[in-house]
């Protein structure tokens, strides 16, 4: 069974940090683009980070740019997020995704184009 499991979701102040993590098991995820994607109540699910899968390239989402830090460990089959100076805005279900999209014309921003997700880890940041 192919699962993504993410951990490390919480409650946190404002200016406060998290870091997620989402680990695959069932398959190696090591040739997939990884990323994170997060759901606010009544929102879409939005993109938040993406990486390839040399973790040679990075791209993030203009409201986390500076703030949000993405990485791999294809050894260990995980995706890491780390959240720095959260705002209350950050609050959601954040969920890791794996799949193929291209990367010409962003693809990866869109959560249609991945074909594994995680269960969701949820995230609230008080002000």
């Amino acid at each position: 069974q192919v699962q993504l499991v993410e951990s490390g979701g919480g409650l946190v102040q404002a200016g406060g940090s998290l870091r997620l993590s989402c680990v695959g098991s069932g398959r190696t995820f090591s040739r997939d683009t990884m990323s994170w994607f997060r759901q606010a109540p009544g929102k879409e699910r939005e993109f938040v980070a993406t990486i390839n899968w040399s973790a040679a390239t990075t791209d993030y989402a203009h409201s986390v740019t500076g703030r949000f830090t993405i990485s791999r460990d294809n050894a260990k089959n995980t995706v890491s997020l780390q959240m720095n100076s959260l705002k209350p805005e950050d609050t959601a279900v954040y969920y890791c995704a794996a799949g193929r999209p291209l990367w010409s014309g962003n693809y990866y921003r869109f959560w249609n184009k991945y074909n594994y997700w995680g269960q969701g880890t949820q995230v609230t940041v008080s002000s």
